[in-house]
């Protein structure tokens, strides 16, 4: 049995400055807001926000294009294949304080990190989820970033291969930086429609019994969207939670809570490239100090999962892609 707390919508701030409206204007404003009778109106500053999103579509438009060409060179070097050898599946075990017997052995399987395009398609994509079903998981859990660049011409694609997934219980997912790039309300509407619950600023709680677990998540830091305190107010007192953060280095946050037994996240794709004995030499932000692998962060367990797609460069070295898959015990259970 599944309980889902419903959502509670959240909305950033816009920047207002009062205007003193002229007639052309006062007619304008009643499109966006009712008129005070002094005339003076706090209206949104569009002008900014239209030339931003402009920017930011051209910005978009040509890393796109960027990535095609290099998608077309690897193929030409036949590099650009997929084969499911090269994904390495994760086995972690993970001791949760205070987990309930009935939940020993409890299975997630995790994935970040899609970026859904030219490289990792939707065939390829289907062979993903095949991977995941086979490792017979009670709950998947999608750390962010289903998209790259964007979702108009792939959200029915992204559909389809979602609902191909088979966990005993359900799949959960939190949004990523670049699902709030291309458009967060679009991204929202492919996991509805996939039947993955949405647990950004949320909390979600897997039943058994008498017995819960929550399933907590944080929207994206790096889009300033992550909403911590809503969700320490949705969660319930009693019974572990776990909480998905698509950016890693968000966990000395959580961990600073003591409410949390295990954060999964993602969004540093592993670095790409491992240099043996050194690690990732490149790590973004956010990603800079939990860039890959386990950690132990206070009383918290900490796992940053490579991601199985790719961004701005199509390659990987020594840094394979990567399903995650933990297992819960409770102490006292090896």
């Amino acid at each position: 049995m599944l309980k889902y707390l419903a959502t509670e919508s959240t909305r950033s701030v816009a920047a207002i400055q009062p205007l003193r409206l002229s007639g052309a204007q006062r007619h304008l404003s009643l499109i966006l807001g009712s008129v005070p009778e002094n005339g003076e109106l706090r209206v949104v500053v569009l002008k900014e926000r239209l030339m931003k999103k402009s920017r930011d579509s051209e910005v978009l438009r040509r890393r796109n294009k960027g990535q095609r060409a290099i998608i077309r060179l690897l193929k030409k070097m036949h590099r650009g294949g997929f084969e499911p050898s090269a994904f390495e599946i994760g086995h972690v075990e993970v001791t949760i304080p205070d987990l309930d017997p009935a939940f020993r052995g409890y299975r997630i399987a995790s994935i970040a990190d899609i970026h859904l395009d030219e490289w990792l398609n939707a065939p390829r994509f289907d062979e993903v989820i095949d991977l995941i079903n086979q490792q017979h998981p009670d709950l998947v859990a999608i750390v962010g970033d289903l998209f790259s660049y964007e979702v108009d011409g792939l959200s029915q694609q992204m559909v389809v291969s979602l609902n191909k997934l088979r966990p005993k219980d359900c799949s959960v997912a939190v949004l990523g930086n670049h699902d709030h790039l291309v458009g967060a309300t679009a991204v929202r509407d492919v996991l509805s429609e996939s039947n993955v619950i949405d647990v950004s600023n949320d909390v979600m709680t897997v039943n058994k019994g008498q017995a819960t677990l929550h399933v907590a998540g944080v929207d994206s830091v790096a889009a300033r969207k992550h909403r911590l305190d809503k969700v320490l107010k949705k969660l319930p007192p009693i019974g572990p939670a776990i909480l998905l953060a698509h950016e890693p280095d968000f966990a000395d946050v959580s961990a600073s809570t003591g409410r949390f037994s295990l954060q999964i996240s993602g969004h540093s794709h592993g670095g790409q490239w491992i240099v043996p004995g050194i690690g990732p030499p490149i790590r973004g932000l956010y990603s800079r100090k939990y860039p890959l692998g386990r950690y132990r962060v206070g009383d918290m367990t900490h796992y940053t999962n490579r991601g199985i797609g790719t961004s701005i460069i199509r390659m990987r070295i020594n840094c394979p892609p990567e399903i995650t898959v933990f297992t819960l015990t409770p102490p006292g259970h090896p």
